[in-house]
């Protein structure tokens, strides 16, 4: 499977992201008015715009990124592999993505790169894409598709490619990592906890380890799709 695909040429990302402000009382006005409208789409029935502003992270609209980690694997002069992971992080994203874009201009500007994210083509390339635009940050030729042929656009998906063409199936990283036996550290919080460890317990270097994890499990993934030896815990070099 994917015997076309280079993993050298590869960048294998994740990003985590919180609602812009700490609560839905902080919101202005104007904003909570738009989440109102946003929110009507996904309350329940017994739930208010309020109960369910934790998660207007996932919408660029009203979130932001607070990291994001890349990670690629290096092949030695001895056949042996590194994988070389690093991660941008912090409470200004604008700072966040003007590192992360130069990152991708300066090393992943050629047609045989590609970036790799599970979920990615439905969350975090468009994610990215659209808070550079908010942000006036120029987007990086590797994620910015206009007027690209499909053929041309060098985006992997983990999760799209475990779906062999059936678009109805999400199935998380987590459970494909369990299931293709690909060991993972025992983690304490996941993608719901992220607002709440971020805006009420303050630990973002928490966060960075979470995603992290993430990337290093999505690398994995595609060393098990690919048929490759999975990377071992020393083969991790974090910069």
């Amino acid at each position: 499977m994917l015997e076309h695909v280079s993993l050298k040429n590869i960048l294998f990302i994740d990003i985590e992201t919180v609602p812009q402000e700490a609560d839905y009382k902080s919101l202005e006005d104007n904003n909570r008015e738009l989440w109102n409208d946003k929110a009507r789409w996904i309350v329940k029935e017994d739930q208010s715009p309020e109960d369910v502003y934790q998660r207007a992270g996932i919408y660029a609209e009203f979130g932001k990124i607070i990291c994001i980690s890349a990670g690629f694997i290096h092949f030695k002069e001895d056949k042996t592999r590194e994988f070389r992971l690093r991660s941008f992080y912090g409470h200004d994203e604008v700072k966040i993505l003007e590192d992360f874009a130069q990152m991708l201009t300066r090393f992943y500007n050629d047609s045989n790169k590609m970036l790799c994210a599970h979920n990615g083509k439905e969350f975090d390339f468009p994610y990215l894409c659209r808070r550079m635009l908010v942000n006036s940050i120029k987007i990086p030729d590797i994620l910015n598709l206009a007027g690209k042929k499909p053929w041309d656009v060098g985006h992997l998906d983990t999760m799209h490619l475990w779906r062999f063409g059936d678009y109805k199936h999400f199935t998380s990283l987590k459970l494909l990592a369990n299931i293709l036996n690909i060991p993972t550290p025992k983690e304490d919080i996941e993608g719901k906890d992220i607002a709440r460890v971020y805006w009420e317990e303050k630990n973002l270097e928490r966060i960075v380890d979470y995603c992290q994890q993430d990337t290093l499990a999505v690398a994995q993934l595609m060393l098990r799709y690919k048929g490759e030896d999975l990377l071992q815990p020393e083969d991790v070099v974090i910069t």
